[in-house]
């Protein structure tokens, strides 16, 4: 039985059509390994410091992303260098220029840190001041000079990132 050409197409076709398609899994499993070490080399450009939960940081629309510094944190309780715990808030001495133990950690960090470059040696070393929102402005500023005669001059403020639209400026004082 000769059949033409056109009915063999069909029966081609027909016959293409009852086999049933396969996964190439092996193309598959290429991809994502692929994407899983590009998400592994990109995921470095997120940087995030060690949160505490006793700290309800201020909130701010700065874009600016923080650096890796020595990081001083302070709630209503308890004031700390990194993870160690330096002095007790009741235990500091408000009408004191410097807090004594803080001054000691830093310059010991300060020390370890190594000598600054000439082009750095005028800003001083990095921290970043992590302090909770409900600290008084007379303990954040002692610790600032305390930071400052450590020589630990380039301060920055750790605070909760929000939206640029998200801010509400509400109470006595909003003015400026």
């Amino acid at each position: 039985m000769n059949l033409n050409v056109a009915a063999k197409l069909q029966q081609r076709k027909q016959r293409q059509q009852k086999q049933q398609s396969k996964l190439n899994l092996v193309s598959l499993m290429d991809i994502f390994t692929i994407l899983v070490f590009f998400l592994l080399v990109n995921s470095s450009d997120v940087e995030v410091l060690q949160t505490d939960k006793t700290i309800k940081l201020p909130e701010s629309t700065s874009q600016q992303k923080p650096e890796v510094t020595t990081v001083v944190r302070v709630n209503n309780a308890q004031l700390f260098v990194g993870d160690r715990l330096i002095a007790q808030v009741a235990e500091i001495d408000s009408e004191a220029e410097n807090i004594g133990a803080l001054l000691q950690e830093l310059k010991y960090r300060a020390d370890r840190a190594g000598e600054l470059p000439a082009d750095k040696k005028a800003q001083g070393h990095p921290v970043t001041i992590m302090g909770d929102e409900q600290v008084p402005y007379q303990l954040l500023k002692q610790i600032m000079q305390t930071c400052a005669a450590a020589d630990f001059r380039d301060m920055s403020f750790a605070v909760s990132q929000t939206a640029p639209g998200d801010v509400s400026v509400t109470g006595q004082g909003a003015d400026s």
